[in-house]
């Protein structure tokens, strides 16, 4: 009897079948590969927007605690009248002057007081926000878009008569030492010089006459970058409408004579105030834009979602009187 072996034989693929395979999978990697890439590219724009939000939110509540103690805030008139006390741009930077108010500052714990310890003192301060921009780009450690800085000048801390560690501050009088690493921290800032009350005119008049005692030292720091810097119809800087109940009457801050300068022109940090009332509301847009690309970072309205938006109203806890 014979056995009939009957042998399979496994054809395998054939060339075309191999490559139809590898062009369908490379459609597949290519599809997903993109779909990847995009959803990468929509999170660093999210980010990117989520990250300007967040900073023009925190730059607003530190200005606006700083406002809480102011006692006085220029308004546009005021600011031009007294722009010429105010420290000039360092070379290479353009900067107009958005914010600028005396506050009465708290200082905790400098007062030495017998049986030991201390107590807090007030002084006070003349405060300046600035919107810088460079106009040497490349030459810079900030972005191409505009920032706010903030400039300070205080007067210093007088110490009582029984202090014997008092310091002269190569000045009239005695002031508190500091028992940290700059003994001089509570003399009065180079060109510091306290309004006088009791000079004729109002009380605008004579904050509009202040003038400085010399030159200054204090440096501006940067409280934020990503402000948008863009000149070529940027939205309008509107305030907002009057009120009875309270009753404010708002200005728009900036004088309108400094419009001749690239910062003057910007409207992406300014500031509404009523003198009479110490109350100011500041507005910011950033410019996240900025932060995906070097170029076309200007506004435009289809890219309005890059440019947050916000804006905050404080009445200074202080007033002065005369």
């Amino acid at each position: 009897m014979k056995t009939i072996t009957k042998t399979l034989k496994n054809p395998g693929f054939t060339l075309a079948e191999l490559m139809v395979g590898l062009v369908m999978s490379s459609i597949i990697m290519t599809t997903l590969l993109g779909f990847m890439l995009q959803i990468m590219e929509t999170d660093k724009k999210e980010q990117a927007k989520v990250t300007s939000e967040q900073e023009i939110q925190a730059a607003l509540e530190y200005i606006s605690r700083d406002l809480q103690q102011a006692v006085y805030i220029y308004d546009a008139p005021g600011i031009e009248a007294i722009n010429n006390q105010l420290p000039p741009p360092p070379n290479g930077i353009d900067r107009v002057p958005v914010l600028v108010f005396w506050q009465r500052e708290l200082i905790q714990d400098v007062l030495p007081i017998s049986g030991g310890g201390k107590e807090d003192a007030f002084a006070y301060a003349l405060v300046v926000y600035f919107l810088i921009k460079d106009t040497r780009p490349s030459a810079s450690n900030w972005s191409q878009t505009a920032r706010i800085g903030k400039w300070k000048i205080r007067d210093g801390i007088l110490a009582d008569k029984t202090d014997d560690t008092s310091i002269s501050c190569g000045l009239t009088g005695k002031y508190v030492r500091s028992s940290g690493s700059n003994p001089n921290e509570y003399c009065p800032s180079s060109g510091f010089k306290p309004f006088d009350l009791n000079s004729q005119g109002t009380i605008a008049e004579i904050m509009n006459n202040w003038q400085s005692s010399g030159s200054y030292t204090a440096r501006t720091f940067v409280l934020v970058d990503y402000i948008d810097q863009t000149t070529n119809n940027p939205p309008p800087a509107l305030c907002p409408s009057n009120s009875f109940d309270p009753n404010i009457t708002w200005s728009k801050v900036t004088p309108d004579s400094f419009n001749t300068t690239e910062t003057g022109r910007m409207t992406s940090f300014y500031a509404c105030i009523d003198s009479q009332n110490t109350t100011a509301q500041v507005f910011i847009r950033g410019n996240a834009l900025a932060r995906l690309r070097n170029k076309n970072i200007d506004y435009i309205e289809q890219k309005e979602t890059f440019f947050p938006r916000a804006n905050i109203k404080t009445q200074g806890r202080g007033l002065l009187y005369k």
